[in-house]
């Protein structure tokens, strides 16, 4: 089972076990965060939400905050106008621990996976 979910104003999809870079979130690294705002779940049995899936939530665990690598910005005229700006994004990682459907039904992490191994301890 998988989901789509709005997380900061931008659409992802996401199954029990994904590592995901989203906009900088306010929480803690190493808490959880749970995303209510499913617009989709797909399966055995897709539900397709008006304009959310009621009852359905994402859990994730957040792994760290960082920033992005660095996009070189080079703005150039003809004469002697010449600009080089860069710019490096904040990010935070999360790792997906639950996808739940509303309807009772739930998909959490493997704790055999890699992931799991890694990052819940």
């Amino acid at each position: 089972m998988y989901g789509v979910v709005e997380i900061a104003g931008h659409q992802y999809k996401v199954q029990a076990g994904d590592v995901l870079d989203v906009e900088k979130l306010a929480n803690e690294a190493g808490s959880t965060v749970e995303f209510s705002s499913v617009l989709f779940i797909g399966g055995e049995k897709p539900v397709v939400g008006l304009p959310t899936v009621n009852g359905a939530k994402v859990v994730a665990k957040v792994i760290k905050h960082d920033r992005s690598r660095k996009v070189i910005v080079f703005k150039r005229k003809p004469g002697a106008y010449r600009r080089k700006n860069g710019h490096r994004q904040h990010y935070t990682a999360l790792l997906i621990t639950e996808v739940n459907d509303g309807n009772g039904n739930a998909v959490k992490i493997d704790a055999a996976s890699k992931e799991a191994k890694k990052f819940l301890k």
